[in-house]
């Protein structure tokens, strides 16, 4: 290991991704796992057509405890949260005070407290946030002794359920507190590839037993940070930091869908979060640009960072991800362009090394979600 190397956390499961060959890299102050021996391509597939377990320990785990937790968690994001029920989970976003996202998050009434799972690059961040934002009103518990898989794919419900029979009965965006041999385990239905599958909390020190176990089971094969990245971005999920981040506001981000309608001006409990204004007034009024999904002529890949032109040549966008999908068996994108071209059929093109690449605005996602809803 080099100095900078040596400086890199591990999760609890570090020794069995490089027992089973994971090619470790840095990312968000983390060694992790970006493929293993079988490579991306194949560890996307697998997971599209059986099951892949992902290790996303790295990622923030919070609980929230107090009666007064999900009044004071709406001030934070604008998100139904005192409407959420028992065991049922919610995408959710912090946002600042100019409407941009500061990250975005997952939230779950857990009956007697509530549960967060942030992104690992912002979660210090965030865990400061959430301690000065909330204090006086409710605990806040970081779980740095939990680690947190995801198994995914069509299989999954099958592979939990031959240690956990009542994981089956959870639909999407469901939870339940589960013993898995032995463990003291929190699952909620969920994931971030499009898939049916679950993610499982589970206490650092059972996590490499759990794994190896989840990996005995029919199916089930190991997947690392480049075939998430493939699967979400098919799936038109966001990255953060790549798709949004403070300088976009939801509603930019076409993620209308994630403002409760209980939080917006004609809702329940209008605003009180941060960048209410802001978020509102463009609500009502619209925005100069939004992101869309970009279909590339051709098999090359159009990257991060590339703009996007119109026929008169004049810059309209840029492209925020891009690379090869392997169930689309194409290059596919998305990006931010001004509203006037995020029509779905609108032809533009992208810039890569200097030269145009003729690309076309599609409808997201590029691949069917598979969630389980019952």
């Amino acid at each position: 290991m080099t100095g900078e190397d040596a400086e890199l956390q591990q999760t609890p499961l570090h020794d069995l991704h490089v027992a089973l060959g994971g090619k470790m890299v840095a990312f968000a102050g983390y060694a992790m796992p970006v493929n293993y021996r079988d490579g991306i391509i194949k560890e996307h597939r697998h997971t599209r057509a059986r099951a892949g377990l992902f290790d996303v320990s790295h990622m923030g785990q919070v609980r929230l405890h107090g009666a007064a937790a999900a009044e004071a968690m709406e001030s934070l994001v604008p998100v139904d949260v005192t409407g959420l029920a028992a065991n049922h989970q919610r995408y959710a976003l912090f946002t600042s005070r100019t409407g941009g996202i500061l990250d975005d998050l997952m939230i779950t009434n857990a009956g007697d407290h509530l549960f967060l799972v942030v992104n690992a690059a912002c979660k210090d961040q965030d865990f400061a946030l959430l301690h000065d934002g909330l204090a006086g009103r409710c605990e806040v518990e970081e779980l740095p002794g939990r680690a947190l898989l995801a198994i995914q794919g069509p299989g999954a419900s099958a592979a939990l359920a031959a240690l956990a029979p009542e994981a089956a009965a959870l639909v999407f965006m469901t939870a339940a507190r589960l013993d898995i041999d032995g463990a003291d385990c929190f699952v909620t239905r969920s994931g971030y590839t499009g898939e049916d599958g679950f993610e499982i909390s589970v206490p650092a020190d059972r996590a490499e037993a759990l794994a190896r176990r989840l990996l005995e089971q029919d199916g089930v094969a190991p997947a690392g940070l480049g075939a998430r990245d493939t699967l979400r971005l098919e799936a038109g999920l966001c990255l953060y930091g790549n798709d949004i981040d403070a300088g976009t506001t939801p509603v930019e981000a076409s993620l209308v869908w994630a403002l409760s309608k209980a939080r917006r001006a004609e809702g329940a409990r209008p605003g009180g979060f941060p960048g209410d204004e802001v978020i509102l007034r463009q609500l009502a009024e619209g925005v100069a640009r939004r992101r869309v999904g970009l279909r590339p002529e051709g098999r090359a890949p159009v990257r991060e960072g590339a703009e996007l032109i119109d026929e008169a040549e004049r810059v309209v966008g840029k492209v925020t991800s891009g690379l090869f999908g392997p169930t689309v068996g194409g290059p596919v994108a998305m990006g931010y362009v001004e509203t006037a071209h995020a029509k779905p059929g609108t032809a533009l093109r992208a810039l890569v090394r200097g030269r145009p690449q003729p690309l076309e605005v599609v409808r997201l996602p590029f691949v069917q979600q598979r969630y389980y809803r019952g």
